[in-house]
């Protein structure tokens, strides 16, 4: 890869070092760019004109974003990684060590080895603009920072604070970093150079030559600054190594409520962290490396990486096979209907700079929806995500009428009401009288057939489905449905709007349920037989939570609602006959009006004020078996149902409602929360192999009947000895 690391000028004894690979959209760390910085480092150290550096990128809106994850991806041994990882550090030390102050001016996504470069500088200075947010996401690829971030990035914050950011991965935005002390400033993007320029004039000045690594250490002694008690602080962070075992229990006690043990990477973290803390930098560093290179070949890592990599193909996809179709550009959209969904796609277009009209059915709920969107926007100023300015910017993207006024500029329809076929047909026929020719129309449905909903309409080439899920800020998948009768340019139109949203697009051909509803319902099928057995309720749940899960099914079933899901349950079985029918125990539950969350009172009760919940012993009285329940098999239980979404995605894609095992495997996790250790089903099929899991269907059918009958992609995959992915 040709890296690109220039001296683009000296001004007033300040250096400017511009980082621009120039065969990619983004740079990465690498160790070409790592040799190209620590050789011009060396050059300003002994030239007498330049009294420090400022460190930038060349691109218009990243700083840098990570490691190469492909190149990580081909090594093949603890050996290779831990010397990629040792060589990162070294590459790292040298610019930590030089003797002239150097500046990080961070503007876009820093993340990863970016903000490892960026911690290894001697200040930091940060834009304020949205795209710009910092963190260490390698525990999302099941790994961890390898060139000196579990150890810099503790001596800069304080242990609390990084074990928050490493642990979890996440990031945060500008406002947030400076109230962490992970930079120095936040200014304007067009301010940008100038602040990082006055503080290496300052660094140098105030400082001269010194031992920067020296530096780092003495900051633990100030993190009393980041606690509200200087005392607390010294008992617990001030070198006292009974302290550092307290905040390091506390993270792993918070990894395991989180993840339990399947994923290592946290863990290993932990370890990372302690051993510098408590045996110095170089100690620590080495441990980092070797922690990193046994998590980069195991296969917890090797799936998530695998799964980065599917969504970043998937991002270069447009929906068509014609690569000279572009999609028409979205600058105004409509969203019919102003409840949960429809004010969260709202909020979700708004943010992405769309102007967004919101019809509802009279004034009351017009202010309602508005209300639900401004709503979110709070919930982001209250974490740091946004300032007061950026939300009343985002909400006057937002209006909402009680007609269909307005439509007639619209470049795009969203239609988000009930999943009543009558009233989502009416509603996109009375659109489509107002909107122009070339307007997408899109139902937002999580089952309904979009042919059925094409059928109202006098231009059906325009009408497909967007399915999005909830919440809508939070969820990251987005499921587009192709109707026979869609055309290209619609397609690509409305996968270009869902990568604009930030979501994963996968699209999928129609028919009821579409991919991700159609795997779910089996899943949740067999739960209510495991429960006509006489399971009890939370055993279903802990055991498929046990599994990876983050909720179990029972739990599920409440979430969406008991009477929407004996409604689908009808459908389902309509279209698909035995394998997706329930046990008989919605009804009564219905008839008892147990709607589950939503009425705090389904298979649990929910105490609204605390948001606890416990199992309604009373539901037992309406299930087979009465209050009188059985122990059970977790690994039984488990297999149950996961191999039934398995079996019904490899119905989906023999079928062709799938294009590819990739976007099944995307949809599954992203939408499902399928757990992303395991890959998704067709990862999973591949790493259990074809043959075993047609035989291990054939077992259960033979003891629970024909719903267990392997499909047919899956046998012939069984039969020819075939995985579903390139060894």
């Amino acid at each position: 890869m040709a890296t690109s690391i220039a001296l683009r000028n000296i001004d007033r004894g300040v250096a400017f070092v511009v980082v621009d690979a120039a065969d990619r959209s983004v740079n990465t760390l690498t160790a070409e760019l790592g040799g190209e910085l620590t050789e011009l480092i060396g050059a300003l150290e002994a030239d007498d004109a330049c009294c420090g550096a400022v460190i930038a990128s060349g691109k218009r809106d990243s700083f840098v974003v990570g490691a190469d994850i492909d190149r990580l991806s081909r090594l093949q041994s603890r050996q290779q990684a831990e010397e990629i990882s040792r060589r990162a550090q070294q590459l790292l030390d040298r610019l930590a060590e030089a003797t002239k102050p150097v500046v990080a001016a961070i503007h876009g996504p820093c993340l990863g080895g970016g903000l490892e470069l960026a911690l290894a500088c001697h200040g930091r200075v940060c834009s304020d603009a949205p795209a710009t947010a910092l963190g260490l996401p390698e525990v999302k690829l099941g790994l961890i920072p390898g060139a000196g971030g579990t150890q810099r990035l503790p001596r800069l914050i304080g242990v609390q604070a990084a074990l928050d950011l490493i642990l979890t991965g996440s990031s945060v935005r500008p406002v947030a970093a400076r109230k962490l002390g992970l930079v120095d400033e936040v200014v304007e993007l067009a301010n940008l150079e100038n602040a990082a320029a006055a503080r290496a004039r300052l660094l140098a000045a105030s400082h001269g030559p010194r031992d920067w690594h020296a530096l780092l250490d003495r900051e633990l002694a100030n993190l009393r600054r980041w606690t509200r008690s200087a005392k607390y602080a010294e008992l617990l962070l001030g070198g006292n190594p009974l302290g550092r075992r307290v905040l390091l229990n506390r993270g792993a006690a918070a990894v395991r409520q989180r993840s339990g043990d399947r994923y290592p990477a946290p863990y290993a973290a932990l370890r990372a962290v302690e051993a510098g803390l408590a045996r110095g930098l170089e100690h620590g560093l080495q441990v980092e490396s070797e922690q990193f290179a046994e998590l980069l070949v195991s296969p917890v890592s090797r799936r998530l990486v695998e799964l980065f990599q599917a969504t970043q193909a998937l991002k270069k996809e447009t929906g068509s096979h014609d690569p000279k179709l572009r999609a028409r550009p979205v600058e105004r959209l409509a969203v019919l209907g102003g409840g949960l969904m429809g004010a969260g796609i709202a909020g979700v277009a708004a943010g992405r700079g769309i102007s967004v009209r919101i019809k509802e059915r009279d004034a009351e709920q017009c202010g309602l929806a508005v209300q639900r969107v401004w709503s979110t926007l709070r919930r982001r100023i209250k974490r740091g995500q946004l300032d007061a300015r950026g939300a009343a910017q985002i909400a006057a993207r937002v209006s909402a009428s009680g007609d269909l006024a307005g439509l007639a500029r619209c470049d795009l329809v969203i239609e988000a009401v009930f999943e009543e076929l009558a009233l989502k047909s009416a509603l996109l026929a009375q659109a489509e009288e107002r909107v122009g020719e070339s307007c997408v129309l899109a139902s937002n449905t999580s089952s309904l057939p979009i042919a059925k909903l094409a059928a109202a309409c006098r231009r059906p080439h325009n009408v497909l489905g967007m399915h999005f899920f909830s919440p809508v800020p939070k969820m990251p998948l987005l499921e587009v449905i192709r109707q026979p009768q869609t055309c290209d340019q619609a397609l690509v139109t409305a996968v270009a709007l869902g990568k604009r949203l930030g979501k994963h697009t996968i699209v999928v051909r129609d028919g009821v349920g579409f991919y991700t509803s159609r795997i779910l319902a089996p899943y949740i099928s067999e739960a209510t037989h495991v429960l006509a057995e006489g399971a009890p309720i939370d055993a279903v749940d802990e055991a498929l939570c046990d599994f990876g899960f983050p909720v179990g099914p029972i739990t599920l079933l409440d979430e969406v609602g008991i009477d929407v899901a004996e409604k689908v349950s009808h459908v389902m079985m309509g279209a698909y006959g035995e394998r997706l029918r329930h046990a008989p125990l919605l009804p009564a539950l219905v008839a008892d009006n147990r709607q589950g969350h939503k009425n705090r009172r389904g298979f649990y009760l929910y105490d609204g004020k605390k948001g606890d919940r416990r199992v309604d012993v009373t539901v037992y009285d309406l299930l087979p078996g009465g209050r009188r329940r059985a122990r059970v098999n977790p690994a039984e239980v488990q297999r149950r149902l996961v191999l039934q979404m398995v079996n019904e995605a490899m119905h989906c894609l023999g079928e062709g409602i799938l294009q590819c095992p990739r976007d099944g495997d995307i949809g599954a996790i992203y939408g499902l929360a399928f757990p992303p250790f395991l890959g998704g089903p067709f990862r999973y099929t591949d790493g259990m192999g074809a043959g075993r899991l047609v035989d291990e269907l054939l077992r259960l059918r033979d003891r629970f009947g024909l719903r267990f009958e392997p499909a047919p992609a899956l046998v012939e995959a069984a039969r020819g000895g075939r995985s579903f992915y390139p060894a």
